[in-house]
């Protein structure tokens, strides 16, 4: 099993940088780069609405379930 984080291609889409995202979120840079990574072991619903909500976008924008 494998989740793939599109979280790049959507920022890409909306025309906004990961630093904007970091600061919307209220989150730091670091963390989102291991999110957007792929290296993230979890993330908060809290976190994930946030994102949503910047990104006007739904979670399986973000990720995608791909089977090994």
């Amino acid at each position: 099993m494998s989740i793939k984080v599109n979280l790049d291609i959507v920022l890409s889409e909306r025309n906004m940088k990961s630093k904007e995202l970091a600061e919307i979120i209220g989150i730091t840079e670091a963390n989102l780069s291991i999110l957007k990574s792929g290296k993230a072991k979890a993330v908060r619903f809290s976190t994930l609405e946030a994102i949503c909500k910047a990104l006007d976008c739904q979670p399986s924008d973000i990720f995608e379930y791909i089977e090994d």
